[in-house]
């Protein structure tokens, strides 16, 4: 029979608080298995749950979330409106996947392309909003991938509009919640993407959201839902409450519906009951003027860079702040020129931090100007 001393009990008790502190993300991965998710809050970017959410992989249709947004791009820039006929031309022939059934030369308005693309998820659809946009399908991935490069996305490569499977094709959790973190700003987008059931070509076409949550969950605002054999199943989810936050999860590679859309609920409802949005706050008077060697002026008045919105959790009151500002700078000095920082922190965790900088010009000390001084005193005698 095996015995357990109290002294190896305690060491396993304390081995497991270790682990459960050490692993953040286990209780999620237990229930949602080894796929890649990650949580931000919009406005800010900020990552506040994640789990693989760098690791590179095949996100099928997902895809489509990036050419919506260069397509809600052109139409607020008035490339073309929503109600714009758009002519579907031969590339239509032979899509592959999920389609509204287009043929050459059919005309249907931007508007309900869009719902085509976004509700039924439809490539035909896409395909035309595509060409559209630009010349062709190529040229179109090609500015996908451009804009995605100067968005800061390093792990995504787009080799279609519509993401229909492509081996060579691949993105993250991460750089998808990135997108989603744009797309938010078209509200003209909202309508489709709130919307579980409709219909196009004068009726003919019914078209269904895979994401169920636009019809099951309050807060939602979007984005999409999406499987395949290659892909797994995959969700970006936005939720906004009644203050405007906004958060969004993306799961990648999840092994099924009823693991997938819940996990993503999940996650967003976790936004809303677990942090907040905040503007840390900062008194002026903490930042007395700085002298200044060898200028015109002996002090030159700072400030702060930036006051941004932050995201802390709820439990978090207050934000101590570290200030890092020296005795006195030496002329010549820019406007806005950085002279020290300003850090916030919630307990030992830096949250924000931010320049301090001058607010003015300082020229330096010359003798032509000590002269022109002197000599102005004395005409004033």
């Amino acid at each position: 029979m095996l015995k357990i001393t109290t002294k190896k009990l305690l060491m396993i008790i304390l081995a497991a608080e270790m682990l459960i502190h050490l692993c953040p993300t286990a209780a999620m991965a237990e229930e949602t298995g080894d796929f890649a998710y990650i949580l931000i809050e919009a406005e800010t970017g900020t990552v506040l749950e994640e789990h693989n959410s760098d690791v590179q992989m095949n996100a099928g249709s997902m895809t489509k979330l990036m050419s919506l947004l260069l397509v809600a791009e052109d139409i607020e820039t008035g490339k073309y409106s929503l109600d714009t006929e758009l002519t579907a031309s031969q590339s239509v022939q032979g899509t592959k996947g999920a389609v509204i059934w287009l043929e050459p030369g059919d005309k249907l308005t931007a508007d309900e392309l869009l719902k085509g693309a976004i509700i039924g998820n439809a490539n035909d659809a896409l395909t035309v909003l595509a060409e559209r946009s630009e010349r062709n399908l190529e040229d179109f991935t090609a500015r996908m991938n451009s804009e995605a490069f100067d968005m800061g996305l390093r792990n995504t490569a787009f080799y279609s509009p519509h993401g229909y499977f492509d081996e060579r094709e691949y993105t993250t959790a991460h750089d998808l919640a990135v997108i989603c973190s744009k797309l938010v700003k078209f509200k003209q987008l909202e309508p489709y993407f709130k919307t579980w059931r409709d219909f196009i070509k004068e009726g003919q076409t019914e078209l269904v959201n895979e994401n169920t949550l636009a019809r099951t969950y309050d807060r939602h605002i979007g984005f999409k839902a999406a499987h395949s054999e290659q892909s797994g199943y995959c969700i970006a989810e936005g939720g906004r409450d009644e203050n405007g936050t906004t958060y969004i999860a993306v799961i990648l590679g999840a092994d099924s519906e009823e693991t997938s859309l819940p996990a993503a609920k999940k996650l967003v409802k976790k936004g809303f009951s677990d942090y907040r949005v905040t503007v840390p706050g900062f008194l002026d008077e903490l930042l007395r003027p700085v002298k200044v060697r060898n200028g015109v002026d002996s002090a030159v008045e700072v400030g702060l860079r930036s006051q941004n919105t932050i995201v802390i959790p709820k439990g978090v009151r207050e934000l101590s702040n570290v200030v890092v500002i020296p005795e006195f700078v030496d002329a010549p000095l820019r406007k806005n020129q950085k002279i020290g920082t300003v850090a916030f922190y919630s307990g030992e965790s830096l949250v924000y931090e931010t320049d301090i900088i001058v607010k003015n010009d300082v020229k330096k000390l010359s003798y032509g100007y000590v002269f022109k001084e002197l000599l102005l005193n004395l005409i004033e005698k």
